[in-house]
């Protein structure tokens, strides 16, 4: 299709005046003169036509659309033509009306049917070549997106296909380049090879010309006591790294509340904005010290006047150590209840006995030393204390009754009234027993009857006594054991030294390896047993020890006179002699079976 212009050109005689009126002379300069512009058109025109070289990007504008083409205006003789396929987008619509204004790249003057070839695809293309090598010269950054993983690094889509090593992905190292996959990013042009379609980029480039611009910009801000905001890069248990712009700063984590902060990721995350007041710079090292709680006033400023000596609080268990629990009074105000100040009688050997984390409690203040910060705290004042009024309730020399609590090795614990405990210590549990262990005699839940002997509000200790329900029978021993009586016990225990021996219960006597009879050259302990029944007489009795002397070579030997005494009355009696006789005798002092055959050998001979 040719142009009006074009057919008007050719045809010069339509331009010509046709006014009868004027004269031939003017006619003949009217004529000449559309010749000679006619002619300066041509020239001009023909300059335009041989400027529009194939492979040169030019402006057109779109003039008819079909399914097949799109047929664009480019100021040649006709027409050129671009497939539709390449106006279409992503869903495949068509995206381009009439008189809309494209770059398109004229790949041939004319084909066999003398046709213009046009591309847009090849012209965008050539566009983005020339802006890499524009980057690539001027060192300004590119817009891409990425599109794929690939060997090496990351494809990105610039309007071309370009090669992102993952060494030039970031600033930083990173484990995973599929996390990048879908974003889009500002790149500098590391390399580029035309002809061989080849183009390196590196985002590491681009962020580290960002940085420089911003380190310059902070540095300039930056100065103790400055107000900054930035943005949390990095969590670590001592703090949070910030980045202010180019150069990043520690918060550290006691500089990040004034209460109590288990973990800096309990406050904030990765990508968090966050506003710091600057504490230290080092200009130098670049090194930034941040603080956040310094943007808050010191609640321990005012402690004093909020929390007076004696007032009624509440709070919330914070944590749980050996000796007590610390409780939040308010942001960064907590308070110490130690474990003697959580009940004036529960015997608590750990707070966690008593309350939990998270618990609410109410508590009284004891002490504030706001240069140390620390509050102190009691439960157990907000109720009375019952030491003030057990005395009144439980006389001493009364007797009471109460479950054994619990078992000690020097003692029981008898329960007495709000949570009171009695302590019936070993040495008052018998007068006469010897008790190694209470757990011998008593286990937890016995129900026992105790006098009570002593309390002591100030100690806080309640005495009890078992023993003293009874007579100590060490007071009479006299009046049952006197010396020189025979008494017949059971062998308790046998040591290196003697045998003891119960007379009755709780009370023992001792008999003295030197006061037992038998052979000197055999041990004459070998002829005791435990649990034996045997006599003997009773040599001294000591009250104040409350020990007890036995004999029985002493018994034997007044055995012995007696013997002989009634033989010299038994003279005219043939029938016994004075062995037969020591020998009835003997057997009426020792046990079935405790004289050996040696002893027996010796009274036959």
């Amino acid at each position: 299709m040719e142009k009006e212009q074009k057919k008007t050109i050719d045809n010069p005689d339509l331009n010509l005046v046709n006014d009868k009126e004027l004269s031939p002379d003017r006619k003949r300069e009217e004529t000449q003169q559309v010749a000679e512009d006619s002619r300066s058109f041509m020239e001009l025109y023909e300059e335009s036509l041989q400027s529009i070289q194939e492979g040169k990007v030019v402006k057109g504008e779109i003039v008819q659309v079909d399914e097949e083409f799109v047929l664009v205006d480019i100021g040649y003789k006709s027409e050129g033509q671009i497939r539709t396929s390449e106006f279409l987008d992503l869903e495949g619509r068509l995206a381009v009306k009439l008189g809309d204004k494209v770059d398109v790249l004229l790949v041939r003057k004319e084909n066999k049917d003398g046709r213009i070839i046009l591309s847009k695809e090849r012209a965008g293309k050539a566009k983005v070549w020339d802006d890499v090598e524009e980057a690539f010269k001027n060192q300004n950054t590119i817009r891409g997106k990425i599109v794929s993983l690939v060997k090496g690094g990351l494809s990105v889509d610039i309007g071309l296909r370009a090669f992102l090593p993952g060494s030039q992905a970031d600033i930083r190292p990173i484990r995973d380049l599929s996390a990048l996959v879908g974003s889009e990013y500002d790149f500098r042009v590391v390399k580029y090879e035309k002809s061989q379609e080849n183009i390196v980029l590196s985002r590491r480039a681009a962020l580290e010309a960002e940085l420089k611009v911003l380190r310059e910009k902070t540095l300039e801000r930056i100065k103790k006591d400055a107000v900054l905001k930035g943005i949390v890069t990095n969590i670590k248990d001592y703090g949070l790294f910030i980045d202010l712009g180019g150069i990043v700063g520690l918060l550290h984590v006691t500089d990040m509340s004034w209460g109590r902060v288990s973990h800096p990721s309990a406050l904030h995350k990765v990508g968090d904005e966050i506003t710091v007041k600057v504490l230290k710079f080092d200009k130098e090292k670049e090194r930034v010290s941040l603080g956040l709680k310094q943007m808050t006033p010191d609640p321990w400023d005012e402690v004093c006047n909020k929390y007076p000596v004696n007032a009624k609080v509440k709070g919330t268990v914070l944590s749980l150590v050996d000796y007590g629990a610390f409780v939040d009074l308010e942001e960064g105000i907590e308070g110490l209840i130690t474990v003697s100040e959580m009940s004036w009688t529960g015997k608590i050997k750990h707070p966690s006995q008593v309350l939990s984390i998270g618990d609410s409690v109410e508590a009284t203040v004891l002490n504030v030393d706001s240069a140390k910060r620390r509050i102190s705290l009691s439960m157990k004042r907000l109720q009375t204390n019952p030491w003030d009024t057990i005395a009144e309730k439980y006389p001493v020399g009364a007797v009471i009754e109460g479950k054994i609590k619990s078992i000690s090795n020097f003692g029981i614990f008898v329960g007495i009234d709000q949570g009171i405990d009695g302590l019936v210590h070993i040495s008052d549990i018998s007068w006469t027993q010897k008790i190694n262990h209470p757990s011998e005699l008593y286990k937890k839940g016995d129900q026992v009857q105790a006098l009570i002997l002593d309390i002591d509000k100030v100690n806080e200790r309640f005495s009890l006594g078992i023993k003293q329900l009874k007579p100590d029978p060490w007071n009479v021993i006299h009046d049952n054991y006197k010396c020189g009586d025979r008494v017949s016990g059971i062998v308790k225990s046998i040591t290196d030294f003697g045998v003891f021996v119960e007379l009755e219960a709780g009370v023992e006597g001792l008999i003295h390896v030197s006061q037992l009879s038998g052979d000197k050259e055999t041990n004459p302990l070998d002829s005791f047993h435990v649990n034996d029944e045997i006599q003997a007489e009773i040599l001294n009795v000591s009250q104040k020890d409350k020990k007890i002397g036995l004999s029985i070579r002493k018994m034997e030997q007044g055995s012995q006179k007696e013997i002989h005494k009634n033989y010299m009355k038994k003279q005219g009696q043939a029938t016994s002699n004075l062995g037969e006789l020591l020998m009835e005798k003997m057997m009426d002092f020792h046990p079935q079976g405790t004289l050996d055959s040696r002893e027996s050998e010796s009274d036959k001979s």
